[in-house]
Parts: C-alpha cells; structure tokens; sequence
C-alpha cells in the first residue's frame, strides 16, 4: 500500500545483515528508508535524462580531455555543477568540427537532469521544423510555452544550419520565452530571499 519497492526487494537481505552486525531497530529502520529513498532518487534522475531525450548516452567521465587540450577540464568540471543552469545563465559551446561540443552538451544536459533539472536535448533543424509545423497548425503558443518550462535546453548543431527568415523568426521567439521565464524565475526567488530575510 506504500509503494516502497526497494524496501520489499531489499528487506530479507539488509534484516540479514542487520541481526548480523546486531543493529539497533532505529538503525536497521534508517537503513531500511536510505534504501528506498537512495533508490527512488536514482529513479527519479533516470526519468529526467530519458524525458531529456539525449540521442546517445554520454558523459563527462568518458570526455577525452587530452585530445582536445584548448578545452580547460576545469571549467567544464564547474560547468558540471550546474550552477549557471540554475541562474539562468545560457552556454554556447563554439569549435570546430570533432572537439567534442555535442559529447559536452550531452554530458553537461546529463548532469543536470541528475542534479534536479528539466532538460530537453534538440537538434536546431528538428526544433525549427518543428516551430514551423506548430505555426502552420495554430498550436505555436503552446509548443513555445513548452520549450519555456525547460530548465535547461540543450540544442545542437546550430552552426550547421541556414535558417531562412521565418525559421529565425521562430527560433527567435523561443529564445525571448526562455529569457522572460529565466528573469521571472529569478525575480520571484529574489522575492522569496527577501521575505526570508525580512
């Protein structure tokens, strides 16, 4: 009735492992909920990269920083902190084909879907063509919002696209609904601190 899986998967094996260490029920119940609690933020951080929609798994870990030695492993390891995500802040990653910016993306989006963000990965062309089709079927509105509500957005290969004036137009409009949403986000948590401190 509680819906704690883990709990029932793990039980026989961490009783067993409490009567053999002689643990307190306090200490054998704290472990019990770790299990579970450990277990449902792993769950919860899987189902923020698969809605992220990354096209193949990638991560920092595997990152090849000695093939690319103009890439500074310390500022993508603070990038990794998700702390400009959290500000709002945009990130361009610019270089010439095969540095490594789609790896970077990928695994910069990962990290923030593990870190608590909504993160949505897209190619520029999808997008567009996708803006283009919601703009011929009435429905652009609700497919900008959607973008908006992202934490983070994650589009690649922008460099490679020509966009004609609609599709900039679009790709634009966008970009303004993140910027206004990235701006109420922070003025409402500013408010938020001054009512905490006042």
């Amino acid at each position: 009735m509680l819906r704690l899986p883990t709990i029932r998967a793990q039980f026989p094996e961490l009783a067993e492992a409490a009567a053999r260490d002689q643990m307190s029920y306090r200490g054998f119940l704290a472990e019990l909920l770790m299990s579970e609690c450990d277990d449902r933020a792993r769950r919860r951080s899987e189902r923020r990269i698969k809605a992220a929609q990354f096209p193949r798994e990638k991560s920092l870990r595997a990152f090849d920083f000695d093939a690319n030695p103009n890439i500074d492993p310390a500022v993508i390891h603070t990038l990794a902190t998700c702390e400009w995500v959290k500000k709002g802040l945009p990130l361009c990653l610019i270089g010439d084909s095969g540095t490594g910016k789609s790896h970077l993306l990928i695994a910069l989006g990962t990290e923030a879907a593990m870190a608590g963000f909504r993160v949505r990965y897209t190619l520029a062309t999808k997008l567009v063509n996708e803006l283009v089709e919601a703009a011929d079927e009435k429905i652009l509105t609700k497919t900008i919002a959607r973008y908006g509500r992202v934490d983070l957005l994650c589009m690649d290969e922008l460099v490679y696209m020509e966009l004609d004036r609609r599709g900039a137009e679009l790709l634009f409009q966008v970009l303004t609904e993140r910027e206004e949403s990235s701006r109420l986000a922070s003025a409402r948590a500013a408010r938020a601190q001054d009512t905490t401190a006042g």
